[in-house]
């Protein structure tokens, strides 16, 4: 039986690797290619994804880190026009965790994701935002509140200890797959331009809106299957047998490219 290709993109943020390559490995079935960036833009733009019948993002590319600030840029075109390629064919992809962080100074990048995390207080659709939210290891219970094929198999409630972001989700916008059991209140996040300023785990000064407690989605980009998966932060949640059934799941769903229906 042929084994179905699968691109998974990183870099731009830490990651154990080792717990991550656990994670990947227990999919099965895959024949997988992990780029990580700046090699990984290089290859999309020349037509790594092209082909792949899957394709994960668990990257956050686009910025550097330095002296207290960040700076962000806009991907090369050649990546855009490539990825815009693929899910105008219908092939979809799968975001986790940190890549709804990624290229700050791309609004498209929100649009197919479905939200956004802030480093910095901007703009998003026009409208001025806070910097966004984190807090590491949160433990909490995930609640499946949709019958669909990603959330296939999935317990209705599961534990997780991984980290929570507090940022904007166009939840009118898509199909909600999961929730989190918690209070998404500034008071209980840390403040994301503060951790980029040296003061990591400081909320002092920083306010942001009660935001969503959606932590799993899916949506249309074009004809292609998008889903996103906030968990995914580290060993704890990569050995989540839950989390894996519906990385698993999200994958096979969004390789296919029939029309999202709520």
């Amino acid at each position: 039986m042929t084994r179905r290709s699968l691109l998974v993109l990183s870099g731009g943020h830490p990651f154990d690797a080792d717990g991550f390559a656990g994670l990947l490995g227990s999919l099965g079935g895959w024949e997988v290619t992990h780029l990580s960036h700046p090699a990984a833009e290089a290859a999309v733009a020349a037509g790594a994804a092209a082909d792949a019948d899957a394709l994960l993002f668990y990257d956050m590319a686009g910025y550097t880190f330095a002296d207290g600030t960040v700076t962000a840029r806009p991907p090369d075109p050649r990546f855009v026009a490539a990825l815009e390629a693929r899910f105008a064919s219908g092939r979809g992809a799968v975001l986790m965790h940190h890549a709804l962080a990624a290229w700050g100074a791309w609004p498209g990048w929100s649009e197919i994701a479905g939200g956004r995390f802030l480093y910095q207080p901007g703009l998003l659709r026009g409208q001025a935002h806070s910097d966004s939210g984190y807090r590491h290891d949160v433990a909490y219970t995930a609640e499946v509140v949709a019958d669909h094929p990603v959330t296939a198999g999935v317990p209705a409630y599961f534990d997780l200890v991984d980290e929570l972001y507090l940022a904007p989700v166009f939840e009118a916008e898509v199909i909600p797959l999961v929730r989190a059991r918690h209070d998404f209140a500034a008071s209980g996040f840390y403040s994301a331009a503060h951790a980029v300023a040296g003061r990591m785990f400081d909320n002092s000064g920083w306010d942001h809106p009660r935001g969503s407690n959606l932590v799993g989605w899916a949506r249309q980009h074009g004809p292609a299957r998008i889903v996103y998966l906030q968990p995914g932060d580290g060993p704890p949640a990569y050995a989540s047998a839950p989390l894996r059934r519906l990385l698993a799941n999200a994958l096979d769903w969004t390789a296919q490219n029939e029309r999202v229906t709520a």
